[in-house]
């Protein structure tokens, strides 16, 4: 296990280095001037130009990018444009909200989606199925800022129910924190439940149709026990390599329903970075999310190779 460990993060350095470059140069690529932005509307020339020299703006594209590179291997991921902060302060403040929001979305679609997909699976072709199907489809089709809107709507405004906006800290209370939680959770995880409900009824069908669920069954071994012990374990190894997937959607997700939610969270804070065109937020914002793409994808190739002990030899 530490020689696939150590294999797995040298694997994700260069997948990291190039992640920074791109991020770098995507940025670059986005029309306006922050220089601009920044000296404001009344600004003449010569401010604004003297604004690109102590930004280091007016420096080649190369230049400014083996300086960012160079900071980066120090762990200075650059100073804040809008916020006058560094960079890794603002996110690490805002990274709490963003987290809690994810984890709060994954634990309602890992039980529940795997229970949908395993239910439509067992009574396949039947209405259960196609009910369970069409809810699926629905998930995955709907956008969720239209079902995030009509949920502020009903549960917020109509029902009062809810909290329209906001995060609450845990430290003020788990309840009030998972108030704070719940709505935006469950619109996030909705097209996730879907997903996941499809993959894991593909899985569990093949499971099902395969000869040593015949052999159990003719040996008398109990329905439940079939399904649990022999089938479902088999379709373990395609749900835990999406639930991997499912985390890094969830982050990536969080961006929309922040906004929609007025959430503090990083989402919120990489779109208010872009329309001010603070290029070292953005770029933090975007590196440290491919970092925590990269980090997740190791540790669900640890807990594939846990999970099946084949990966080790290979």
């Amino acid at each position: 296990m530490p020689k696939l460990i150590a294999f797995r993060i040298a694997q994700a350095i260069p997948v990291m280095f190039i992640v920074a470059v791109l991020t770098f140069l995507l940025m670059h690529l986005l029309p306006g001037d922050p220089a601009t932005i920044i000296a404001g509307d009344m600004a003449d020339q010569d401010a604004i130009a003297q604004v690109r020299r102590d930004l280091g703006l007016d420096q080649p594209v190369a230049v400014q990018l083996w300086l960012w590179i160079t900071n980066l291997a120090q762990g200075d991921f650059g100073r804040s444009l809008m916020l006058n902060q560094p960079v890794a302060e603002a996110v690490m403040e805002r990274l709490p909200v963003t987290l809690s929001l994810a984890f709060v979305a994954f634990v309602i679609t890992i039980p529940i989606g795997i229970l949908l997909g395993v239910v439509a699976a067992v009574w396949r072709d039947t209405w259960i199925d196609s009910g369970v199907m069409i809810l699926a489809l629905v998930g995955v089709s709907v956008p969720n800022f239209w079902i995030a809107i009509l949920s502020v709507i009903l549960f917020s405004v109509t029902l009062g129910w809810l909290p329209s906006s906001g995060y609450v800290p845990l430290s003020e209370g788990f309840g009030r924190w998972l108030a704070s939680l719940v709505q935006p959770a469950v619109v996030l995880a909705l097209f996730q439940i879907g997903y996941l409900a499809r993959m894991t009824r593909s899985a569990m069908l093949d499971a099902l149709d395969q000869d040593y669920i015949r052999t159990a069954r003719a040996k008398g071994v109990s329905p439940r026990l079939t399904i649990i012990k022999h089938a479902f374990r088999n379709t373990l190894m395609q749900v835990v390599t999406v639930s991997g997937y499912i985390l890094s959607l969830l982050i990536g997700g969080s961006v929309v329903i922040e906004q929609i939610f007025a959430m503090p969270g990083i989402g919120r804070l990489l779109v208010q970075a872009i329309m001010a065109r603070d290029y070292p937020v953005v770029q933090g914002t975007m590196l440290l999310l491919g970092f925590a793409f990269v980090f997740i994808n190791i540790v669900i190739d640890l807990v594939y190779a846990y999970v099946d002990p084949r990966v080790r030899y290979d």
